[in-house]
Parts: C-alpha cells; structure tokens; sequence
C-alpha cells in the first residue's frame, strides 16, 4: 500500500510538472504572436498616416491646378466633388452588393443569438399555392402513431 501511494504521488507531480511546461510554451507562443501582431498592426498605421498625407497632397495640387483658370473657390469645390465622388466610388467597392435575384440576408445581432425575428415564408399561409399546414395535435392526448392496447 505504501508503494501506491508513492507512486501517486510522483503521478500528482509529473502531471503538475507537465501542466507548469504546457503554460509556459503557450505563454511564449502568445507573447511572440502578440509582438508580430503588434508590429504589423503598427506598420498599418504609419502607411495609413502616410497615405492621408499623400492624398492631401495630391488634392493640394489638383485645387492648386484648377485655380491656374478659374476662381479660387471654384477650385475647391470642384476638389471637393472629385473627393466626394472617389469617396463614394470607394465605398461602393467596400460593400459587397446584392444580386437583384437574391433577398438582402438580415445581420445578426450583436448578441449572437441569431437573426432578431423569424424568416418570413414566401407565400402567406393560407394564400393560394401555400404549402397545407401540419395536422393540429389531437385533444386526447393520444398519439395515433402508436399501438393501442386495452386491458
């Protein structure tokens, strides 16, 4: 009996030993994880930073362009449309757009409990060309399915 409970105990301690190995190679592999993350995380905001700067620029010398011929103000607002303009265009492309034969699908709530109402059938029951509805339940409580015996 007293070798058993030796053994347990070198069990007990090979197991909290693995444990302790298991939590120390996933918190490294977390850690260098989170520093690439991080880096191209970082490296996405300068490029992004840089590239608002770029396309200020580039509007400078379009405003700049146009207002060799005409008013300053209607430099700006012509500048001002072709960003609009570049902006909706950009934001079209963004989106992924419904086909015109496919219903526009309802996003689930924030929850994640699914869609916030039920799916409307295609056609109102009872409407002509509608699907029979199922047999209600009968009021006995009997399930006609099954065998009846009587005693």
């Amino acid at each position: 009996m007293e070798r058993l409970d030796h053994l347990e105990h070198l069990d007990k301690h090979l197991v909290d030993e693995l444990a302790q190995v298991a939590r120390e190679t996933v918190r490294d592999e977390l850690r260098e994880q989170t520093r690439k993350q991080r880096r191209t995380a970082m490296l996405y905001a300068v490029s992004g930073a840089v590239a608002l700067y770029a396309g200020a620029a580039l509007a400078l010398a379009v405003g700049l362009a146009l207002a060799l011929g005409l008013p300053d103000w209607a430099a700006a607002l012509i500048t001002a449309v072709i960003l609009g303009a570049v902006a909706y265009v950009l934001r079209g492309a963004a989106r992924p757009a419904a086909s015109a034969g496919q219903a526009e699908t309802v996003a689930a709530p924030p929850s994640g409990l699914g869609t916030p109402y039920p799916p409307m059938p295609p056609v109102a029951p009872g409407a002509p060309g509608a699907p029979e509805p199922a047999a209600a339940p009968r009021q006995d409580d009997t399930d006609p399915e099954q065998p009846h015996h009587r005693a």
